[in-house]
């Protein structure tokens, strides 16, 4: 295989969360006054840290958010998650693959820490990521689109951007890689292709994914 890492996004790639976490976000700002409809959730939210959604709503409306938004946010989705949260169908053969042969990977994700540890353990993922293979949006100055979060982890995973690939489902996640000089591949189980232009390759089965990478199941 041409890379010494895979890094992963999180939501809507290791987890099945986009479609749960986009109804919550769209619901609580239809409730806070900010008419918002999953779809609006994202195309405008789908891959960016939480600050977008301060961001955009200010931009708009001129108003700011409530100063528990954010942890009104990550509780309501959380709660959600315990619910109804599914490992991505696929994605265990993946890492069982990846491990089995010696690949390195781990998960950059625009989700809190608390966020990700909560939908893994829901999943059933929580077995396959250590601790210190988990970053955060919360870890660095810039989310996506910025290359920081994925030049961060290919730091503290002690690789080379260059042997990096990143594995992704939204468009801010792609231009992230791409701006770290990774290679990128997106993951079309959501969104089509031509939504999001800019990446190496792309796949609609998590199962076909080692075959990308030359890596056999």
């Amino acid at each position: 295989m041409g890379y010494d890492l895979v890094i992963f996004d999180n939501d809507g790639v290791l987890v099945d969360s986009e479609p749960i976490a986009n109804n919550v976000l769209a619901g609580y700002l239809t409730e806070l006054g900010h008419p918002t409809t999953y779809e609006e959730s994202v195309r405008d939210y789908m891959g960016a840290a939480v600050h977008r959604v301060h961001e955009l709503v200010l931009e708009r409306t001129g108003e700011r958010l409530p100063a528990d938004f954010d942890e009104t946010l990550q509780a309501r989705t959380c709660a959600a998650f315990e619910q109804e949260l599914k490992p991505v169908p696929g994605v265990e053969e993946v890492l069982g693959a990846l491990t089995a042969h010696g690949i390195g990977y781990c998960l950059a994700s625009s989700g809190s820490h608390e966020r990700i540890r909560v939908g893994h353990r829901v999943a059933g993922l929580d077995g396959w990521f250590e601790e210190e293979w988990i970053f955060s949006a919360d870890d660095v100055g810039r989310g996506k689109p910025a290359p920081d979060l994925y030049l961060h982890a290919a730091g503290h995973m002690g690789v080379e951007p260059a042997r990096c690939v990143v594995i992704e489902d939204s468009l801010r996640g792609i231009q992230a890689a791409a701006a770290a000089g990774m290679d990128v591949y997106g993951y079309t189980a959501l969104l089509p292709a031509e939504q999001l232009p800019g990446a190496t390759g792309y796949f609609g089965d998590m199962m076909q994914l080692p075959l990308l990478l030359q890596l056999p199941v």
